[in-house]
């Protein structure tokens, strides 16, 4: 396990990436922060085991300016959040963090080595081996985050005015709108409300998807913007069919 603080055992400090080191002491020769890792432990694998038990885990990444010798390195703070009140949840919201030196996809599998559930998400490559069929326990979940599919389309039609752009940013503003009137409700609300509404829209976006892009070079910014979605639409539609499923990751 990997902590974003430091944590101490018989004397001795176990740093980020697991190795073992003698403390450093403050000036009146005490390891506070050590000692203050140490008696927090408890409440962080109290915390840990409440969030690893969401039936949908939010989870980003973010980069944090690390202090190292003679320079500042860049170091990951990755989080996982569980917040179950958007389809009516009575389990109080949560998050931990965790620290890794860079960004590889070792970090996220040894996290979430034992979850089994739904992970909402971007597109980040490190997280697929989660969703491997091959996975054990069970593969997990892939719930992609529309926020950043929107953002390829509106960073576009904000900047270049692109047509195409703008009227995806309309057509995915549609889908918030009818999104917002079941933030809270129960779980099978949230999916009838979908179905009878949301479905129509997100097919017709797939459908105009189609055909603008076959009209476009593979090039061009906004067929890219098209391709993010497409290649992986099943991970984005997959809220229409679960009511735990938020539409965005903006929780993390």
């Amino acid at each position: 396990m990997e902590l974003a603080c430091r944590s101490t055992q018989g004397g001795r400090l176990i740093t980020p990436g697991g190795g073992w080191r003698h403390p450093r002491y403050s000036a009146d020769g005490y390891d506070w922060v050590g000692a203050s890792t140490a008696t927090l432990a408890p409440l962080f694998t109290l915390l840990q085991a409440h969030v690893m038990a969401a039936e949908r885990l939010h989870g980003d990444d973010t980069t944090v300016p690390v202090l190292a010798r003679g320079k500042t390195i860049t170091g990951r703070l990755w989080t996982y959040v569980r917040d179950d009140r958007p389809f009516g949840g009575p389990a109080p919201p949560a998050a931990i963090f965790y620290y890794s030196r860079d960004r590889g996809g070792e970090h996220p599998q040894r996290h979430l080595a034992g979850y089994r559930g739904i992970l909402q998400a971007d597109a980040y490559a490190g997280f697929n081996d989660l969703y491997s069929e091959a996975r054990k326990p069970d593969p997990v979940i892939q719930a992609l985050c529309w926020a950043h599919g929107r953002r390829n389309f509106f960073n576009l039609a904000e900047l270049a005015k692109a047509p195409v752009a703008i009227e995806a940013v309309q057509r995915i503003d549609a889908i918030f709108d009818v999104e917002r009137t079941i933030n809270g409700l129960p779980i099978e609300q949230r999916r009838a409300v979908r179905q009878a509404q949301i479905g129509a829209l997100v097919d017709d976006l797939q459908g105009w998807m189609r055909d603008v892009r076959s009209k476009m070079s593979r090039h061009a910014d906004v067929a890219k913007a098209i391709d993010y979605m497409l290649k992986r639409w099943p991970a984005f539609r997959r809220f229409l069919d679960d009511g735990r499923i938020c539409l965005t990751n903006n929780a993390a």
